[in-house]
């Protein structure tokens, strides 16, 4: 035996010796103890309630945080390396109040990890009106609360002029001029994500900030009007405001699609309109994509887990994937290779983040359903599963790796579930 394969055999027997006391002390302390691995190959003793000196916390602590963090608190004994965060919550946010309404973001500059994608939460009173404009990226939309009526016009100048409720969905692409106004008793709130992590939801081209920065005589010469016919443009942005309702749907769509109709394919979804893709006793997920609404060039999976219920092992191989949490209480654990893994805690208002194909899971850690979506920059949905990795494996090729037995393997369904249990 050469020195370097002694030296190997060396360090496999160490550390088979220190899984083997990992294993043994397992079984002996039952429940009450679990042990793992420091650095020096140490073993560390963990405990259920905390009670060991080196689980103190003496000092004083932000109880309230901790209690809905308890895997960043005390994470799991899987938990390795320094990952960085991949939650915000939009508690945290700056909320821009407006006579309209309010609004208030979570981009890149908020969550590191959010490169391609950012967030925004919207309120509209009854009347409120986000102006006219438009974005450089596609703007993507879930509707939380009430109803609203949303405009827009395309680039062959066709119109979308569409009332949405709770649970509907919207896509304006780039580059596409729309606006967005409450209705109904008390407004509406809801969700927009874009496919820019520098997205700023402050800094967006708007009708009223143009044309303020137009020469008046320009605006004459564009429309053929005299000067004055702009005196009255605001001198600064509006933004979100409060006017009086629309007219009735009817008539407003009409006046809207005079000349040039409607556009082709609708800018808006109802998925309560569809069935769900996969169901099984955990739970459900609808996925809404390109291949059922040829609008949208951004995917994404409405997801509810049952108390219990587990978003299956898995991975996304085409794009990132961003989250927001829209009821009830979960977790996540994300492995990033190189041996770091790390899980946090979801609870309503928070947003979630995993890069392209970083293996993950989500699961119900509450007593109600668990809400949530997952959205990605792209019009296309793709993931790959670890059981459907498994199962389409040569199952001796496999065993070979994680010591299951072939029984085990045999039994793995070859068809992706999705949610467990099934």
């Amino acid at each position: 035996m050469s020195e370097g394969q002694d030296e190997a055999t060396v360090s496999r027997r160490k550390f088979l010796g220190a899984g083997s006391a990992i294993v043994a002390a397992a079984a002996g302390l039952g429940s009450a103890q679990a042990q793992e691995t420091s650095s020096k190959d140490e073993p560390i003793i963990r405990t259920p309630d905390h009670h060991l000196p080196s689980e103190s916390e003496p000092a004083a602590k932000n109880t309230a945080l901790d209690e809905q963090n308890p895997n960043s608190v005390w994470s799991p004994a899987t938990d390795a390396g320094g990952q960085p965060p991949f939650k915000y919550s939009f508690s945290l946010s700056h909320k821009r109040m407006e006579g309209g309404g309010w609004t208030r973001q979570v981009t890149v500059r908020d969550l590191a990890i959010s490169k391609k994608m950012a967030g925004v939460q919207m309120r509209l009173i009854k009347g409120g009106v986000r102006e006219l404009h438009w974005h450089v990226g596609a703007e993507w939309a879930l509707m939380l609360y009430g109803s609203a009526r949303i405009t827009a016009v395309d680039q062959e100048g066709r119109s979308h002029v569409s009332d949405v409720n709770k649970g509907d969905l919207w896509i304006f692409p780039g580059g596409i001029p729309h606006s967005i106004q409450g209705l109904g008793d008390d407004g509406c709130q809801f969700l927009l994500v874009f496919d820019d992590g520098n997205f700023n939801e402050f800094a967006t081209f708007l009708l009223t900030d143009w044309l303020t920065h137009t020469p008046p005589d320009v605006l004459a010469k564009n429309f053929n009007v005299p000067a004055e016919t702009f005196a009255k443009v605001p001198p600064k942005e509006l933004f979100i405001f409060e006017r009086p309702l629309p007219r009735p749907l009817a008539e407003e769509q009409k006046q809207a699609e005079a000349g040039t109709g409607r556009v082709p394919h609708s800018f808006d979804f109802r998925p309560s309109e569809m069935k769900p893709t996969k169901v099984s006793k955990g739970g459900e997920v609808k996925i809404v994509d390109r291949k059922i609404w040829p609008a949208t060039n951004i995917a994404a999976a409405i997801v509810t887990l049952k108390p219990g219920g587990l978003r299956e092992l898995h991975w996304h191989p085409n794009e990132d994937e961003w989250q927001y949490y829209v009821s009830g209480k979960g977790r996540m654990t994300v492995f990033a290779a190189g041996g770091h893994a790390r899980t946090m805690d979801f609870q309503e208002g928070d947003v979630g983040y995993v890069d392209k194909s970083a293996p993950h899971y989500v699961e119900n850690t509450g007593d109600t359903d668990l809400v949530f979506i997952e959205v990605f920059p792209t019009p296309y949905y793709e993931d790959i599963s670890l059981a459907e990795w498994l199962a389409h494996t040569p199952s001796r090729l496999v065993n070979q790796h994680i010591a299951t037995g072939e029984d085990f393997l045999a039994k793995i369904n070859k068809k992706e579930v999705v949610i467990v249990p099934e």
